[in-house]
């Protein structure tokens, strides 16, 4: 089996059609089965690699978001060690003064407008690694799903060459579970 979702539901499909032909109802049921089945895989096997990539999306997103966090801090501190140097220099008295005591303003504004931006850039973050995780926590339910249906098609192959209702049986079973899984997958994140 290839790692392309789209085309492995293809050669399934194929398959079940050509078994299809043989016209005993037990093979055109469980050729239904492998179709419905392949269909199933190539959508679990989209959306997961769809949830890895978003995952690992946010996660760079998450690290940008920390870059600017860190950013505005290191300016934050710049500004404070500057506000200390210009009240050091007010207490000394002078004609400067009151320039030092416009500095000293001016600095506590540029230290207020980092800690904003650095809180912002850090609630980001914080967003971003939340919805990473979420990302990756489908990524690996849909994993589970696509190996579920995979097996279940292997046993529907297995059903249909020794005509035997039990491998049938149990791809249908494996089919459901991997439903399942799908459907958790969205439903728990």
């Amino acid at each position: 089996m290839t790692h392309d979702p789209a085309l492995d539901a293809h050669e399934h499909t194929e398959h079940a059609e050509h078994a299809a032909h043989v016209r005993d109802p037990f093979v055109s049921r469980v050729a239904i089965t492998v179709a419905v089945l392949a269909v199933m895989a190539a959508t679990a096997g989209s959306l997961e690699t769809v949830e890895a990539s978003r995952a690992i999306t946010e996660s760079s997103e998450a690290v940008l978001a920390q870059d600017k966090a860190t950013d505005n801090w290191n300016e934050y501190q710049a500004d404070s060690l500057k506000r200390h140097m210009y009240e050091i220099a007010s207490a000394q008295g002078g004609p400067r003064t009151e320039d030092y005591l416009k500095e000293i303003k001016d600095q506590r504004e540029g230290q207020n407008k980092a800690r904003e931006k650095a809180k912002e850039a850090e609630q980001e973050r914080d967003i971003r690694l939340r919805d990473s995780a979420t990302h990756e926590k489908r990524h690996h339910w849909l994993t589970g799903a696509a190996t579920m249906v995979e097996i279940g098609i292997a046993l529907s192959t297995v059903a249909i060459i020794t005509t035997r209702r039990t491998f049938w049986i149990s791809a249908m079973g494996l089919g459901t579970v991997g439903a399942v899984l799908f459907v958790f997958a969205y439903l728990s994140a």
